[in-house]
């Protein structure tokens, strides 16, 4: 089982979302621990293609996987550009 690390960023977006959707990311989160590329999962093209992203509900999940550690970088609205606005300063 791979460890998790939450980024500065995503933790505080986790605090600020209504508690229901945080629960639904919660179990997202524990699901990629357990599995960190699920069928749903799709890699990042370009300068990103590194990280990989999910989808749970409303919300998208910019990650990756290094040393047994599943490292969550953004956590973001799923149809805002911010996350990718975010993620450009990775």
């Amino acid at each position: 089982m791979l460890k998790i690390e939450i980024s500065r960023q995503a933790g505080k977006f986790l605090k600020k979302i209504h508690p229901k959707h945080g629960r639904q990311v919660a179990r997202k989160l524990l699901e990629l621990q357990e599995n960190p590329v699920p069928i749903d999962s799709i890699l990042l093209k370009g300068k990103h293609n590194r990280y990989l992203r999910c989808d749970i509900g409303e919300y998208r999940i910019v990650y990756y996987v290094e040393a047994k550690v599943l490292r969550i970088i953004i956590i973001g609205k799923r149809n805002d550009g911010e996350v990718y606005k975010i993620l450009n300063h990775y």
